[in-house]
């Protein structure tokens, strides 16, 4: 995940000055000179960090902290505020055209997943702002890239407008805009050329196609792995282009972050959006603040909310909660719950979501594998009807059937069955508001 080095670095320094009931100028002086270590092993601009460090120092040695009850949490509250100003302050919204069709050009170079990245977006204008938009093939160079997007389209049952790779990307754009305006899509997601390398020929292209269709936004695809080549690019493309905002990709992969933390500040212009992941619904609009949270381990609610309230169907949770009152929650309902839970993301990055997960010990390298919830599955649906209802009845026999029917071993089946009965009790607890020590309950693919 990205951010990880640096988040662990800078909440190991802060914790030293967190419950500090005095703190000296030395005191901070010494953390940050591992603030500043922390960022430039990030990758982050140097300027950049030698601005970021000037900023917070200047705040933290005032005061405001100095006279405070708690200067240690001050300096802290002090460091996320920056931190936040750095990203960006607040969230940048996308446009909307006061006539329709919203025009939106994706440009970029070669490989950091431009493509993909105009299908995720096309994807969450309709899911999440109910939008109609028409994707545009007009990368005609780049081999099966007009297919790509025709895949893509195909998957999200969305149109495609292409004219195929024989007639200029100008004309292609004119026409799709008309062929919007017809038939009455509001926005309309240019796919554009992209190269190895920035080049005259390129920008003069993405000049003509931005001359002709007036785009309200022009989104730099980057490739957050590349570091501090993606601030480069970033400069370059707003210099030659005038971008409106960047979406960083592969921001869950294994990156430094140091392009996250260094692009607003270099180029003036915001992260729209971040690639959370390969899936079509995999791209999540860019929060600073959440995100300062998240590198300094105060958690991230807002964006787990909202991935519950995306995923998790209203009616069947108030039915849940129910079951758990009357103690009728059966296997039925625990293989409803973990497809629900799945469809919010990786289960190791929502743990990491929540407040105080820092300090659970060993939480970063916590890996839960897709397959474990899979073999989990896969005992369930072995069972009978009158097994999911009622797991007392499942003897030896039943258990070795059960077993053999999933792919599974008896001893996976025994222990699935123990911590099922384990949740029952714990739920029983809860909803009875029974005072007392709780015996812990581990769910079976952790």
């Amino acid at each position: 995940m990205a951010f990880e080095g640096l988040a662990d670095r800078l909440q190991n320094t802060i914790q030293k000055i967190r419950g500090k009931g005095k703190v000296s100028e030395s005191d901070v002086k010494e953390m940050m000179r591992e603030v500043r270590l922390a960022l430039l092993e990030a990758d982050v601009n140097f300027k950049v960090v030698k601005e970021f460090i000037k900023k917070v120092s200047e705040r933290a040695v005032g005061q405001e902290v100095m006279k405070s009850l708690t200067p240690g949490q001050q300096v802290i509250k002090v460091v996320k505020e920056e931190l936040t100003n750095l990203m960006g302050g607040e969230q940048s919204q996308i446009a909307v055209s006061k006539r329709p069709p919203t025009v939106i050009m994706m440009v970029g170079l070669q490989g950091a997943g431009k493509t993909t990245t105009t299908g995720k977006l096309a994807n969450l204008l309709r899911k999440k702002h109910n939008r109609n938009p028409l994707l545009v093939a007009a990368d005609i160079y780049r081999p099966a890239a007009i297919k790509q997007l025709e895949t893509l389209g195909k998957q999200l049952s969305m149109p495609v407008f292409s004219l195929g790779d024989q007639v200029s990307p100008v004309e292609i754009a004119r026409q799709a805009i008309e062929k919007a305006k017809a038939d009455h899509h509001d926005y309309v997601l240019i796919d554009t050329a992209g190269r190895l390398h920035i080049d005259g020929e390129l920008m003069n292209e993405l000049k003509e196609i931005k001359e002709l269709a007036s785009p309200e936004e022009i989104f730099l695809v980057v490739d957050a792995m590349t570091g501090q080549d993606a601030v480069n690019v970033a400069e370059s493309f707003n210099e030659q282009l005038g971008i409106t905002g960047v979406v960083l990709t592969k921001l869950d992969g294994d990156t430094r972050g140091g392009a996250a933390l260094s692009i607003r500040s270099v180029t003036g212009k915001p992260i729209k959006f971040v690639g959370m992941g390969e899936k079509l619904d995999a791209l999540e609009a860019f929060h600073p603040e959440r995100m300062a949270s998240r590198i300094l381990g105060m958690g991230d609610v807002l964006t787990l909310i909202e991935k519950a309230q995306a995923n998790v169907d209203e009616e069947k949770a108030k039915e849940l909660e129910q079951k758990m009152r009357t103690a009728s929650f059966t296997f039925d309902d625990f293989l409803d719950q973990l497809s629900q839970v799945r469809k919010m993301g990786p289960l190791d990055e929502l743990l990491k979501m929540m407040p105080g997960a820092n300090k659970i010990k060993g939480l970063n390298n916590i890996q839960i594998d897709d397959k474990q919830i899979s073999h989990v599955e896969a005992i369930i649906k072995s069972m009978t009807k009158a097994e999911k209802i009622n797991p007392e009845i499942i003897n030896s026999g039943r258990r070795k059937r059960i077993a053999k029917g999933s792919g599974r071993t008896v001893q996976e089946v025994n222990r699935l069955l123990k911590q099922f009965e384990e949740m029952k009790k714990m739920m029983k607890q809860m909803t009875s508001m029974q005072k007392g020590k709780k015996k812990g309950f581990k769910f079976p693919f952790m």
